[in-house]
């Protein structure tokens, strides 16, 4: 049954890109071949010719006139094939079918949207610019020792300000994963960081540790800030497309709760 679903759903999708060449020669597209009698349209070859080309770029492959003009007189075989024998009656098939119709509408609406709305170059550079003033200007190189209770870490601390050395400290003491390597956690943001943590190294001065243990839910820690530095942000040109693609995301759900506020929605429990 399974098996018999995904052939109808297969069969949708060939009905769904066929019927196209009637509506091309409406518009004075024209054929590039006839089936039966039945033209397929330049339009229609334009169409699916773009995607095999999607398709052979991704395989390393390419295609040539004769190969997709052929392809296509196949499609239409299938096509006038189902429609003999009943194929576009099957319940499955309609359903199939219906959701690929909502879907092209769902998609079309979101292409009208883009175009009434577009977003410029100019408005990507503007919330760019506003990333970069709103994020955390500093980076901070750290190390520290992590301790199962609080009496171990402050144990810890006194032997630091004996002259031990606070990387040998680490490797002999600290449970966590960083020990090995004498507590070192390379650079960072704040906010890559629990806050308790990021608060603590926020006070300390260079070369400075903890002298009261920070209590994350990790355990005990007491830290050490080897130096800090401005943090570069992305380059604009490196960022820009996939900025512009999340404000578009963000522009379409904004639009989604409009609709969703205007609608009765009754979802079942």
């Amino acid at each position: 049954m399974r098996q018999t679903k995904r052939s109808l759903i297969l069969a949708a999708g060939l009905l769904a890109a066929l019927p196209l060449a009637g509506t091309a020669r409406a518009a004075g597209d024209q054929p590039v071949a006839t089936v039966n009698g039945k033209p397929i349209t330049q339009k229609v070859y334009e169409m699916y010719l773009r995607q095999r080309q999607r398709e052979a770029g991704k395989a390393g492959q390419q295609v040539n006139r004769e190969q997709v003009i052929n392809e296509l007189v196949n499609r239409e075989l299938l096509y006038q094939d189902a429609l003999k024998n009943g194929i576009d009656k099957d319940p499955n098939v309609q359903f199939a079918i219906e959701q690929m119709k909502r879907n092209i509408l769902i998609q079309g609406n979101v292409a009208r949207l883009s175009r009434e709305h577009p977003i410029s170059d100019a408005d990507v550079k503007k919330e760019y610019d506003n990333a970069v003033a709103a994020m955390n200007s500093n980076e901070y190189k750290a190390r520290h020792i992590l301790l199962k209770t609080e009496d171990e870490a402050r144990a810890v601390i006194k032997e630091l300000d004996k002259g031990a050395v606070f990387s040998d400290v680490a490797k002999a003491k600290s449970i966590g994963p960083s020990g090995k390597e004498g507590g070192d956690l390379g650079w960072f943001k704040p906010d890559q960081m629990v806050p308790e943590f990021a608060a603590a190294v926020k006070k300390l001065k260079k070369g400075e540790y903890t002298k009261q243990p920070v209590k994350t839910q990790f355990g005990w820690h007491v830290i050490k800030l080897e130096d800090t530095r401005k943090a570069v942000p992305p380059s604009y040109n490196d960022v820009s497309g996939q900025l512009k693609s999340m404000m578009r995301t963000q522009q379409l759900q904004e639009y989604v709760n409009k609709l969703r506020k205007q609608a009765k929605v009754d979802i079942k429990k």
